[in-house]
């Protein structure tokens, strides 16, 4: 839960997935469940630590949940939870917003 300093739901929302890398795996984890070497193989320039780190703040903000296989080597995997689910209106939105007025061309 964040404090109450963020009592705009957008800014709550921003300071949730907002996070330098956290919208590109969120991006990627809309395609379904994914192990940390596919997101990194996804997100090209995103390191190790950096990668952990969102990860452990996504679980941390129940957006992902991340399931641990009990085999060796470990075999660790994240998916999307309902909460984290109910983004991908808002990740649609941009798209079509991105793809309309072509910003980066």
């Amino acid at each position: 839960m964040l404090p109450d300093e963020y009592p705009c739901p957008i800014e709550k929302t921003i300071q949730t997935v907002g996070g330098k890398w956290t919208f590109l795996i969120l991006r990627n984890m809309f395609q379904g469940k994914k192990r940390f070497n596919q997101l990194q193989r996804n997100l090209k320039g995103i390191s190790p630590r950096t990668l952990s780190s969102r990860l452990k703040e996504l679980e941390l903000a129940n957006i992902i949940t991340r399931r641990v296989f009990p085999e060796t080597p470990p075999h660790v995997e994240y998916s999307l939870t309902k909460k984290g689910e109910e983004l991908l209106p808002i990740f649609e939105a941009m798209r079509t917003w991105g793809n309309t007025w072509e910003i980066m061309k």
